[in-house]
């Protein structure tokens, strides 16, 4: 099923969590500033990841910022936070008003063109906590993304456009994969921005 709703008021997912798309938060102009910007001075780094024990560089780049020097493990692999920009703690603000929630780190994705996607996967790392919120910002490249439930395998798919926030809560980590499909058609950069908040051991 695929869903283009810009109402911020609907749950994309049917049951088993909460997905909700605030379609444009940004202006497009503010939008494109701030891709440049983020595309030029971004500390861009190739993504590992290690699967039975081989180590494999993606195409696709990422960047890891946050209020300390968090440590975030995934795909077995460790980063450490860098220190917010400024552009990073505007967005951050913005996007904390829009949806109601704090975050203290963002993992940044760079996919250069629709050859560079994401396979399924949840966001379910014990250092992100249970029932993590993640606001997910795009700017660049308009991709499609899509859900699909762990168990009965019912999918959901939307439309991010450039300048737009998604935002994923409650049990949604839990019970649904997600992903961002390739695409031959897309031909220019995508930049994703996932705030995030890290639960430290003693918190």
């Amino acid at each position: 099923m695929d869903l283009f709703s810009n109402d911020n008021t609907q749950n994309i997912l049917p049951y088993d969590g909460e997905v909700v798309y605030y379609g444009h938060i940004l202006p497009e102009d503010k939008a494109w500033q701030y891709y440049h910007i983020l595309l030029s001075e971004i500390a861009w780094q190739h993504d590992e990841a290690v699967i039975y024990g081989k180590r494999y560089i993606t195409k696709r780049k990422v960047a890891w910022y946050g209020d300390e020097k968090f440590a975030y493990t995934y795909s077995n692999t460790t980063k450490e936070a860098l220190p917010w920009t400024p552009e990073l703690l505007e967005l951050k603000a913005l996007v904390e008003k829009t949806c109601g929630t704090k975050f203290n780190s963002c993992l940044l994705n760079l996919y250069h063109d629709g050859d560079e996607g994401m396979a399924w996967h949840s966001d379910d790392e014990k250092a992100l906590g249970k029932d993590t919120v993640i606001g997910s910002l795009s700017l660049g490249a308009v991709r499609k993304f899509s859900f699909k439930h762990k168990q009965t395998g019912e999918k959901r798919e939307i439309i991010l456009n450039h300048g737009s926030l998604l935002v994923m809560k409650g049990t949604t980590q839990t019970h649904w994969l997600h992903r961002l499909p390739k695409s031959v058609k897309i031909k220019h950069p995508r930049i994703n921005l996932t705030f995030r908040t890290i639960v430290l051991p003693n918190g």
